[in-house]
């Protein structure tokens, strides 16, 4: 459902949740390894979370990747689905037609429409903070 790039932002971000409610700030290298994901492409998904003010970049000897202890609560996903997907995929078609609407649907259109809203609704409802404490609290994990 999502791209690539979108599955390592999110799991990139949590993982600098979690790092930022330690204090700690993070590199690409140990975000990489964390997320499974190549270290460049994951660089560039974390240039882009920091473009769009998802994650925040600080340089020199002790930076890394952190977000603001007091914001993870205010970080979406879809904050981070919109800095790597934008909103494609609240308007795609379920079967992948460049043309699909209410006045020419595909077959799946109306089932399909109502999946995209409820995944809004979930992507608007749920933040950082949550996702970072079940990891926490040993509930759900980043890495198998």
């Amino acid at each position: 459902m999502f791209s690539k790039a979108c599955e390592y932002g999110i799991r990139a971000s949590i993982f600098i949740a979690l790092s930022s409610f330690e204090g700690m700030r993070v590199s690409t290298k140990e975000i990489a390894a964390k997320i499974d994901s190549p270290t460049a492409f994951t660089a560039k998904i974390l240039q882009s979370l920091v473009k769009h003010n998802v994650i925040n970049s600080v340089k020199g000897v002790s930076g890394g990747f952190e977000i603001d202890k007091n914001r993870i609560k205010d970080v979406k996903l879809s904050d981070i689905v919109d800095a790597i997907d934008g909103d494609s995929i609240y308007k795609g078609c379920g079967l992948g037609f460049n043309a699909c609407d209410e006045y020419r649907p595909c077959p799946m259109h109306d089932r399909f429409k109502v999946v995209r809203e409820e995944l809004k609704t979930m992507l608007e409802c749920t933040n950082l903070e949550t996702l970072a404490l079940d990891i926490k609290e040993g509930d759900t994990f980043l890495k198998r």
